[in-house]
């Protein structure tokens, strides 16, 4: 029996499954993601500033709500609960724009769609954790995130499909999304159990959490992800520059669905890598790799090697975001995860609202490609002063 197989017949089922449940999830999310603003403008008639102010409410609630679940979810030692909660807010959001005849009603469902994973997302990854030890986490956690990617390759291509059968009948295809979401939830209900070490007893409260008592290394570490977060903006910019560039908008999801293959592809491996050779070295090439592929959008002006750089762009998530929290992992105690992964998602996500306001600034003033070089330069000055702080000890295994 190779190695491969063993690591995978050792997969938890807990994690085997809640990887299903992102599989589904994901599915039904992508296959909206990239229509939702179509349908805004060209069935709602609303204006791009309404389209700001629903995304931005949207993911402020994220942001906000992934530390305060995060933390309730520590405190009453419980995670299946927000993790079934936050997935059926997400199953229900995406009926209610089918629904919706005023752009109101969208913002409603994303506002419960995002207040959905901020409920969930820590809870989720406390599960995951309660699940792996000190020589698998990092293998675990890009495992799962392997599968979640998954359900983001064929959620996009499953939207071009519904749209041609059914001629571009875009509410049908919200109401098609359901049907995933729902398999999601079942999934959780009837084969997602929480282990004994998620529920056990501790003297952890919520009064406890304080910058003053988070590990140095770790408080270093979220500076270091505020930092970089804080250049990395919206993927739409991404696409966007592809599509300035002459991708036709197909060809532009076709592209988006090559980098979560490649995010798919290596997602394990590269978690597998950081069991081996420790988190902080393999979250390192991911933000070389991120530094060089927006550096590279800054500057091509032709489309062939948009079909280099957006597969390249999967190596680097696929590098930061499992590995990220195996990183986190081994500064915290299981009891106290979700407050920690909350703060983490928090922390990251104002930086990156604040990277994709610079960046539209410098899109809209400047140039596009001075989006992508403010973002590369923020990936080097953060991997710059993460060498520098663990110099003595960098090329330690």
């Amino acid at each position: 029996m190779s190695i491969v197989t063993k690591k995978l017949t050792s997969i938890p089922r807990t994690v085997f499954f809640l990887g299903l449940v992102s599989f589904f999830n994901d599915l039904a999310s992508e296959m909206i993601y990239p229509i939702v603003p179509i349908f805004l403008t060209s069935v709602l008639h609303t204006t791009i500033p309404v389209i700001g102010l629903i995304e931005g409410i949207a993911e402020a609630t994220a942001s906000i709500t992934k530390f305060l679940f995060g933390v309730y979810s520590d405190s009453i030692h419980k995670r299946k609960p927000f993790v079934i909660g936050g997935y059926t807010l997400g199953a229900v959001s995406k009926v209610l724009i089918g629904l919706a005849y005023t752009w109101p009603l969208v913002l409603f469902a994303r506002f419960i769609d995002r207040l959905g994973k901020g409920m969930r997302t820590a809870a989720r990854d406390s599960l995951l954790l309660d699940n792996t030890n000190r020589t698998n986490r990092g293998f675990i956690f890009g495992f799962h995130r392997a599968f979640d990617s998954l359900g983001a390759v064929f959620g996009p291509l499953a939207a071009l499909v519904l749209l041609a059968l059914f001629k571009e009948n875009i509410r049908l295809t919200f109401f098609i999304a359901f049907i995933p979401a729902v398999i999601a939830i079942l999934l959780i209900f009837f084969f997602v159990g929480e282990t004994k070490r998620a529920t056990i007893t501790s003297q952890y409260r919520l009064s406890r959490f304080s910058w003053r008592t988070i590990p140095k290394e770790l408080k270093f570490f979220l500076l270091i992800s505020f930092i970089f977060s804080a250049g990395n903006s919206s993927d739409a910019f991404l696409l966007l520059q592809a599509k300035n560039l002459g991708l036709t908008t197909t060809f532009v999801v076709l592209a988006y669905v090559l980098y979560n293959i490649s995010y798919t592809a290596f997602s394990t491996p590269l978690g597998k890598t950081s069991d081996r050779l420790g988190p902080k070295k393999v979250y390192l090439f991911g933000l070389l790799i991120f530094a060089i592929v927006y550096f590279a959008f800054g500057i091509i002006h032709t489309t062939q090697l948009l079909w280099f750089l957006f597969p390249i762009y999967g190596i680097y998530i696929a590098a930061t975001d499992g590995v990220s929290k195996a990183y986190i992992a081994e500064f915290i105690h299981p009891e106290e995860s979700g407050t920690y992964f909350g703060a983490y998602y928090t922390i990251t996500a104002i930086g990156t609202f604040l990277a994709s306001f610079i960046g539209g600034i410098l899109w809209n003033t400047i140039k596009p490609s001075a989006t992508f070089l403010y973002g590369s330069v923020m990936a080097i000055l953060a991997l710059a002063i993460f060498v520098m702080y663990h110099r003595k000890r960098y090329f330690r295994v």
